[in-house]
């Protein structure tokens, strides 16, 4: 079951997307959209991890819909600028699946990507993170981390390149955070995205990679999904 939510944000509405399995919940999954805001890819994610027996929400992190690029490139660049911002923003999210008593893990595609290792530098009580051709600079470095982290990254990103890739590697290896990094060859910004500069391999991938993380932190271990 797929419905729309609203969530508050500092007494502010915002809307979200939750998917709930037919039985009961293994764990919750937050599901942080990219720089467009939400979209179908998104409802489909939390369709898919429903069906693995997880409740999946996607909240919004802007709170309005864009007049055009300019405009989304302006909120955006707030919010990578303000991570405090961020962080209250993805930890009211939390709060949604939290409040289910639910383990949580977190995944997001783009901005979203950064939203989650945001949510993890935040120091909240998540199980694990993953992050899809997301951002990785911050200018609130973490210093302690609970949760694990996966970082998913196209070689050929020209937003995440190799000195991104060596500085956050350096921050969570110096905040005691259990990580990886999958460095997809071939693969560029958006390799998750159709329309974008899709790339299935990669998709697949870091896909599995995300599934074989939930499997280490979540309660139940289901199979491996395509």
């Amino acid at each position: 079951m797929i419905e729309e939510i609203q969530y508050l944000i500092a007494g502010r509405a915002y809307a979200g997307v939750l998917a709930m399995p037919s039985n009961a919940p293994r764990g919750g999954i937050l599901v942080f959209h990219g720089g467009r805001g939400l979209e179908p890819h998104d409802r489909t994610h939390c369709t898919r991890l429903a069906e693995l027996g997880y409740a999946a929400f996607a909240p919004d992190l802007f709170g309005e819909s864009f007049r055009d690029r300019a405009h989304a490139m302006t909120v955006i660049g707030s919010l990578i600028e303000a991570p405090a911002v961020l962080r209250e923003r993805v930890t009211a999210a939390h709060r949604v699946l939290a409040d289910r008593g639910l383990p949580i893990a977190a995944v997001g595609h783009c901005f979203g990507g950064l939203a989650a290792l945001e949510l993890a530098r935040s120091g909240a009580d998540v199980r694990a993170v993953a992050s899809f051709h997301g951002g990785l600079a911050t200018r609130m470095p973490a210093t302690q981390l609970r949760a694990r982290i996966l970082i998913c990254t196209g070689a050929d990103d020209p937003h995440a390149p190799r000195a991104a890739r060596a500085a956050i590697e350096d921050e969570l290896t110096a905040a005691g955070a259990d990580w990886q990094m999958l460095v997809l060859g071939g693969a560029q910004h958006g390799f998750t995205l159709e329309g974008a500069a899709y790339h299935g391999p990669s998709d697949r991938r870091s896909w599995r990679s995300f599934l074989a993380l939930l499997d280490e932190v979540m309660p139940e271990v289901h199979p491996l999904s395509a």
